[in-house]
């Protein structure tokens, strides 16, 4: 539905899309970009191991159809970032993003594409992740032994480009979300039912303000 789109929502805000001026990508596969086309005057930061995989040679199936150069055509400003940069919560992360915050972070998880990266930001009262599609299923990674609906396990399979590297991230973020539920929310981006709970607890975080202190995570 047009509705959903981002454009839509952004309006349905209350926001002009002309003030859009960063957009944070996870990956370029075609769920993903999608909309790019609808804010030209954006700059658009995503992993550079991702953008290389997108705009050179590809070979199989998956890799010649999962990305469409169209959908970002009218891209005109790119920021790319290598997997470098500082600790958070174990994870290597870029930090410093070029015209954002300090309180907004790249963090690398390789494994569904080359390039793919989660997207954290620094609420009120915790960190919010969004991990894009380094896992698919809330059952995935909140509780003690991992499940996953038949389909979405196929399709996570299929899609791989690495496998040691997606369960080997998908298994960190599973601990974190266990291990650090008090400090951090975990989102990704295909469930819905996970997407409504972290959506009230954001809402909730938001309106409760800044806490006391905000210790570093190592």
């Amino acid at each position: 539905h047009e509705r959903e789109t981002a454009i839509r929502q952004i309006q349905a805000l209350g926001f002009d899309p002309r003030d859009v001026r960063h957009i944070l990508l996870t990956h370029l596969d075609f769920d993903h970009a999608g909309g790019l086309e609808d804010f030209p005057q954006a700059t658009v930061h995503l992993m550079d191991a991702e953008f290389s995989a997108a705009t050179g040679p590809r070979h199989g199936f998956v890799s010649r159809n999962r990305y469409r150069p169209a959908q970002w055509d009218e891209v005109r400003d790119w920021r790319r970032y290598g997997a470098h940069g500082e600790k958070w919560f174990g994870f290597a992360a870029v930090r410093d993003l070029e015209g954002l915050p300090p309180e907004i972070l790249m963090v690398p998880l390789p494994g569904h594409t080359w390039g793919h990266a989660g997207i954290a930001v620094r609420l009120p009262d915790r960190w919010l992740l969004h991990a894009g599609d380094a896992y698919f299923y809330r059952g995935e990674v909140r509780d003690a032994k991992p499940r996953c609906t038949l389909g979405l396990r196929g399709y996570q399979r299929m899609m791989e480009v690495d496998r040691r590297a997606r369960l080997g991230n998908q298994e960190r973020i599973r601990r974190l979300s266990i291990e650090r539920r008090s400090e951090l929310s975990v989102i990704c981006a295909h469930d819905r039912v996970e997407f409504a709970s972290v959506k009230l607890k954001t809402c909730r975080s938001s309106i409760l303000g800044p806490p006391i202190s905000q210790p570093k995570p190592a």
